[in-house]
């Protein structure tokens, strides 16, 4: 089975590290976010950093500015997913590599069920590379 591989936004934030406060962003977003993706880890000294990978970036957008919280600018990340199975992942690194396309960061997962999801992140200069490079492994 072939992967899935999708162009994603992504946005982030900077929120105060304490008990409670991502569960209230969350609720402030969550009638009007579905997310791809979201992962948080403590960052400067009494923050943390919200990343959050939308199905709609506008509807992200509109629903953070509602709520009152900053958003970093837009990045483009692709959202890698299909059936697991062993390498899985270095298969789309493999296919960067070869285009010489450095990665920022990967986070990837088994969703269970026998499927993974990795969102991969990179220069934003190598974006339209990336995409043509990732195409040819879907």
């Amino acid at each position: 089975m072939k992967e899935a591989i999708v162009k994603v936004d992504h946005y982030s934030t900077t929120i105060t590290n304490k008990a409670g406060e991502g569960a209230r962003v969350l609720r402030a977003l969550k009638d009007s976010v579905n997310f791809i993706a979201l992962w948080a880890y403590p960052s400067a000294k009494g923050k943390a950093q919200l990343e959050m990978i939308p199905e709609s970036g506008r509807a992200l957008v509109k629903a953070a500015k509602k709520a009152g919280l900053a958003l970093s600018k837009k990045q483009t990340a692709f959202f890698v997913n299909g059936q697991d199975h062993p390498g899985a992942v270095a298969e789309s690194l493999a296919q960067l590599a070869e285009a010489k396309i450095n990665v920022g960061a990967v986070q990837a997962v088994c969703a269970g069920a026998g499927r993974y999801g990795a969102v991969i992140f990179l220069p934003q200069k190598d974006v339209r590379k990336a995409a043509k490079a990732l195409r040819r492994s879907a």
